[in-house]
């Protein structure tokens, strides 16, 4: 596109992506920065119907508008023999919005919404940028990625043809996040006692079952070794005893959810979580010790993201069905115990850290559209 059709209107961004947390996160952080950057551009995000993004986009200030979900069927089935009408029903609906918004480039981030998109503007000659969370990358950002020449990873380690990696692009809160100074007030906030070591427990926006079951397993020996423990459950996912009530124990707390997860990274001395791309990430970015135990379903892709921290000795790693009591008290406790080995692993983390991927993304969107 010309300079002179951008002197003629707003610039125009549409940025694509949602299912869970982990793809509207970044979009939401890459929409920020564009924002900062271009104060003027006209910013629309799509999703499905039915994801995280119809809750979280417009909290955060933005339009969205929505496409049917075009789940891809991974064998042979009737919902297959579907696909082709339900796909060319989806590119349908992505071309209008693309046409309606007058855009100017497409930012995927992937989930189901991303594929649809993709196709649009290539038929439509819009320049795409992609962004892949996941070490393993997923079927939309595979396809993205060859109509792009604008390709960005979180991890160094995920093959797309040409990706530069530029990081996780995550909220301002975390991402100048002072540990050290931010700790005691976040201590306060969550209950905690400001000079007990504490383990942070999350299981993620859905809670993780096993997790839960291991730290209730374990609560008398972290009270023993004068551990408190703030266990984030998950929505709905309270911890119960033996008796139905809620699960409780000397220096152990349990919440469904915070709001703010750069509160859990300065209070934590240790966090405890499943590997996911963003937990990784902003893990990595303020140099939090944490513990992952990446989830045992799926393609494996928690124990990738998971494998760059680990290896450099900023994390431990844990099969979910290696996580019970007694791995948590060889292994667990005497980390908790011993201060300089989690100043080790904090400097060893936020070493291989990326703060600034929502600029990095801003500017090559902007690159995008001058190309």
């Amino acid at each position: 596109m010309t300079s002179d059709s951008h002197a003629s209107k707003p610039l125009s961004v549409v940025l694509a992506g949602g299912g869970t947390a982990g793809h509207v996160s970044p979009l939401l952080a890459i929409a920020d920065a564009i924002r900062e950057k271009r104060p003027e551009a006209s910013i629309l995000t799509v999703g499905t119907p039915s994801g995280m993004e119809t809750r979280l986009i417009p909290a955060a200030g933005y339009r969205l508008a929505t496409i049917d979900r075009v789940p891809f069927p991974r064998r042979p089935s009737v919902d297959l023999l579907k696909l082709p009408g339900r796909l060319a029903g989806a590119v349908k609906q992505a071309r209008g919005i693309l046409e309606d918004s007058q855009a100017d480039v497409l930012v995927g981030v992937g989930g189901y919404v991303c594929t649809p998109m993709y196709l649009a503007a290539r038929r439509l000659g819009i320049p795409i940028v992609v962004h892949e969370a996941n070490m393993k990358a997923g079927l939309a950002n595979r396809v993205g990625a060859r109509f792009s020449r604008h390709v960005a990873v979180a991890f160094a380690g995920t093959r797309l043809k040409g990706a530069r990696h530029v990081g996780m692009p995550m909220r301002r809160a975390i991402s100048t996040l002072d540990r050290g100074s931010a700790a005691p007030a976040a201590k306060a906030l969550l209950g905690l006692h400001p000079d007990r070591p504490a383990l942070i427990v999350t299981g993620g926006s859905s809670g993780a079952l096993s997790i839960n079951r291991a730290i209730a397993a374990a609560l008398p020996t972290f009270a023993a070794a004068g551990i408190q423990t703030l266990h984030i459950t998950g929505v709905g996912k309270a911890v119960k005893n033996d008796d139905g009530g809620l699960l409780a124990g000397d220096g152990y707390r349990q919440v469904e959810y915070v709001d703010g997860m750069e509160n859990v990274y300065a209070a934590a001395d240790v966090l405890l979580a499943r590997a996911g791309a963003g937990t990784v990430s902003e893990v990595a970015a303020v140099g939090v010790p944490a513990v992952f135990v990446p989830l045992p379903i799926g393609n494996g892709e928690q124990a990738l993201n998971a494998a760059p921290l680990v290896e450099a000795g900023g994390a431990l790693l844990v099969e979910d069905q290696d996580l019970g009591p007694q791995w948590l008290e060889q292994e667990l406790i005497p980390l908790l115990s011993d201060r300089s080995r989690l100043n080790d692993m904090a400097r060893k983390s936020e070493a291989l850290g990326i703060r600034n991927a929502d600029q990095r993304m801003a500017d090559l969107v902007l690159e995008a559209v001058s190309a």
